[in-house]
């Protein structure tokens, strides 16, 4: 599951990584559901574009939103064949810029939270994500969910599911809606090697959604 993350550092990377114009994006050390985070999409131009849309995947189909989970996770394996994902799945597919991601673990009657990034923090991740657009009575509304997958070994002692975590050089396949085969898909979306990752423990303030500020990010003594 990916139930909180972080997007922050020089905006440079999202141009040089993603091929995006940010546009004076503010540093986010917590995003979590609900709130409206950045996502890179392909246009009807054919370009590459970063927009906001809300953490929570609201079909189109949906009459009564409010009876409705919105869920902020679909799994990979799965996603092609659940109507709530099936459309965005093959013809909606996003990717959502991250400098890494939080996840916790039971650790003597609490809950440690740990900090998963690229090795070195120089990079941004690029998760897999759904994007469906709602229109409501004031107007459209754009939504997303994270696509997650089997945990790899680096995960795995932390948690059994992991965000995808699309390469950079199968960006250009992930956003093209013309790719709908659900077997190349989920080949798009193949493990991420784990030597590209690390991860370490950081203190427990991020637990509040209102938490913000790269104390957050710290690692902090076990």
């Amino acid at each position: 599951m990916c139930g909180r993350y972080a997007l922050y550092g020089p905006q440079s990377r999202l141009r040089e990584q993603f091929g995006v114009e940010p546009a004076n994006l503010e540093e986010r050390y917590n995003i979590a559901p609900s709130q409206d985070a950045p996502i890179v999409r392909c246009g009807a131009d054919g370009a590459r574009e970063l927009i906001p849309a809300r953490w929570g995947l609201l079909p189109s189909w949906v009459k009564e939103p409010g009876k409705l989970a919105q869920p902020i996770n679909a799994k990979v394996e799965t996603a092609g064949e659940k109507p709530m994902f099936r459309h965005a799945f093959k013809r909606s597919r996003v990717l959502v810029p991250a400098s890494g991601f939080y996840e916790w673990v039971p650790v003597a009657g609490y809950k440690q939270p740990y900090f998963i990034r690229p090795v070195g923090g120089e990079a941004l991740f690029g998760f897999g994500g759904l994007l469906e657009h709602w229109e409501g009575p004031e107007g459209p509304v754009l939504t997303f969910a994270i696509l997650t997958t089997a945990a790899n070994d680096l995960m795995r002692p932390i948690h059994d599911r992991m965000p995808v975590i699309v390469q950079p050089e199968d960006y250009a396949a992930w956003l093209d809606p013309g790719v709908t085969d659900a077997h190349l898909v989920r080949e798009l979306a193949g493990a991420y090697p784990p030597a590209g990752m690390e991860a370490y423990p950081v203190g427990r303030a991020v637990g509040n959604p209102r938490a913000q500020g790269p104390a957050l990010v710290q690692p902090v003594a076990m």
